[in-house]
């Protein structure tokens, strides 16, 4: 099996491919080994504690969520916890299986959440594979409503002031109403006939929500109607089959100021005017995760797990590191004067965001660490695939 195919397997914990890879001509890529590292800082487990069985092997971008005082964390199977923020006491916890027993949940072996968790405006909201979203009250844990999306739930809700909206594996953006659940609109992309599992959140905006789409586009749609206010292809997909031919955008698009920044996953990375969608400027990377910013800085882990500095205003290269080469890299996120990804193994490295290199680590379970790390004020919140949930500060 070759480079790209052993790429898409070797994320198969985190993306999934709908299809088995073929053969090519380039070599296998090895994975990295843990490289030898001369720390400057030193980061520890300042508190941790366990929530449920964690996601296991299966495919999942569910990460904790930070908002009113208290740190939200769920897992696959339905346990949901929130716990206060500064303290790490439990505050209430839930069973959301049980919450949703008598709907689609009572016949599908459980929650299977793999989308959220998403705090805003007083409430959770979380979804799953099933096509469930739920909406939890933040300081109690009950139920305000749930419904059944047209497809399976892969990445967070977004909140855009009364309207909730969801991405599913089907192609669509659904929109629902944030108070009772009730449906207002669809948006419906194109889906190609093959895609990674998996697809980007999407961003709000000054009245329009900005979402990728698994045929390489980004679109705004109006919040008010469902309609698209622009649409614009960020790659033109080539080749001779369907592998080739991939180019989703399963990323929550960038917005900063009056630009857009989003990538797809062998396509491009790209800088985009946030009103009229023209592309300012264009660079060959492939990507199917979570992109950065610090100054005037992106920050962009890849398909093989090689770390990139970007400069925004014209996409041009910084630095890059490839030490942690197809160690299945997490996003990364901006802490301080560091860059913070975690890997397979379960260690979160430390890199220097002016130069890209490594300068510390920590082990926080070897079950591995699969969603991008939630940075709050000067502590990070990471979830390990057995559902460990801790919390790494720099002494």
């Amino acid at each position: 099996m070759k480079s790209w195919c052993k790429t898409l397997l070797a994320c198969g914990l985190s993306i999934g491919l709908l299809s088995a890879c073929s053969s090519s001509d380039v070599e296998d890529e090895p994975v990295s080994p843990l490289p030898e590292l001369t720390a400057s800082v030193f980061p520890e487990v300042s508190w941790s504690t366990n929530v449920g069985q964690g996601v296991g092997d299966y495919y999942s971008r569910l990460r904790p969520a930070a908002r009113y005082d208290k740190l939200f964390v769920v897992d696959r199977y339905g346990e949901v916890v929130a716990f206060d923020e500064a303290t790490g006491a439990k505050v209430w916890s839930r069973d959301f299986s049980s919450a949703f027993k008598d709907n689609i949940l009572a016949k599908n072996k459980g929650a299977k959440l793999a989308a959220g968790v998403t705090a805003a405006r007083d409430m959770l909201f979380i979804g799953g594979e099933s096509g469930l979203l739920g909406a939890l009250d933040a300081q109690t844990g009950d139920t305000k409503w749930s419904v059944i999306a047209g497809g399976e739930l892969l990445s967070a809700p977004t909140v855009g002031e009364d309207i909730v909206v969801v991405s599913t594996s089907a192609g669509t953006l659904e929109a629902f109403n944030v108070d009772d659940g009730e449906k207002q609109w669809v948006y419906e992309s194109k889906l190609p006939t093959l895609t990674l599992r998996g697809t980007g959140a999407a961003n709000y905006e000054a009245g329009g929500f900005f979402v990728g789409t698994a045929d390489g586009k980004i679109a705004v749609i109006i919040k008010n109607n469902g309609q698209a206010a622009w649409e614009q292809a960020i790659y033109t997909p080539k080749g001779g089959n369907e592998f080739t031919r991939m180019a989703d955008i399963d990323m929550k698009p960038l917005i900063i100021g009056e630009n857009l920044y989003a990538v797809g996953f062998n396509g491009n990375l790209v800088s985009m005017e946030l009103r009229t969608g023209r592309v300012v400027w264009s660079r060959k990377y492939s990507s199917f995760n979570e992109l950065a910013d610090s100054g005037v800085s992106l920050f962009l882990v890849d398909d093989h797990s090689r770390i990139y500095s970007i400069d925004r205003r014209n996409g041009l290269e910084s630095w890059s590191n490839t030490e942690l080469t197809n160690r299945t890299l997490t996003s990364a996120s901006v802490f301080n004067e560091y860059i913070v990804v975690g890997d397979f193994e379960g260690y979160l490295h430390f890199l220097d965001k002016t130069s890209g290199k490594l300068v510390g680590r920590v082990q926080v379970d070897s079950s591995g660490l699969y969603s991008q790390p939630l940075v709050v004020n000067d502590k990070i919140y990471v979830q390990t695939r057995s559902g460990k949930v801790a919390r790494i500060t720099l002494p």
